[in-house]
């Protein structure tokens, strides 16, 4: 078995200065555990998935997105889950919900992946800059810094990611381009 999930990625430029975000709250705040994984805004947490059936997931993921449109995302200030979490805002727009959704009800449906806690809680779409060993102390000094800070990135979303942890930190495992 091992861990995936799936997410969009933004393009090159914007995943450079997320990392600088990300490398700065490593510096500064000792918060590295972001560091582990592509700036990324997650659909589908992390899941576990049998090794020899990665093509039955790989196909899956490729059925759904080439039936997607792009979709225009827009990243826009900073946000946090009080009292570990520091994040880029990411516009909730009903293209991206939607997609979202219907990823959610299309692994359910198709390879029984079930994210249950998303269940419970609406979908907060985000691009994670400092979290888990963010301590609540270095939250509290960072937040003030980062509350108001502007940041505006526009960007076309054009393809779906699946990522793998590999024991240390999360890599790019296959990319699934949608319709146009």
């Amino acid at each position: 078995m091992s861990r995936f999930f799936i997410a969009l990625l933004p393009p090159q430029d914007i995943q450079e200065y997320a990392n600088q975000i990300k490398q700065y709250f490593a510096e500064n705040y000792a918060s590295r555990h972001a560091q582990k994984s592509p700036p990324h805004v997650t659909l589908q947490p992390p899941f576990e998935w049998v090794d020899n059936n990665v093509s039955v997931l790989e196909a899956s993921l490729s059925e759904f997105a080439s039936k997607q449109k792009s979709l225009p995302m827009t990243l826009s200030g900073f946000a946090a889950f009080p009292p570990r979490v520091i994040y880029i805002d990411v516009v909730k727009t009903p293209e991206l919900l939607s997609l979202q959704a219907d990823l959610m009800n299309h692994l359910e449906a198709s390879l029984g992946i079930v994210d249950e806690v998303g269940k419970k809680r609406p979908f907060a779409p985000h691009m994670t800059v400092a979290f888990r060993d963010l301590t609540r102390q270095n939250f509290k000094a960072a937040w003030p810094e980062f509350e108001n800070r502007q940041l505006y990135f526009e960007f076309t979303a054009d393809k779906l990611t699946l990522l793998i942890h590999d024991g240390r930190r999360w890599n790019i495992k296959s990319e699934f381009a949608f319709l146009s």
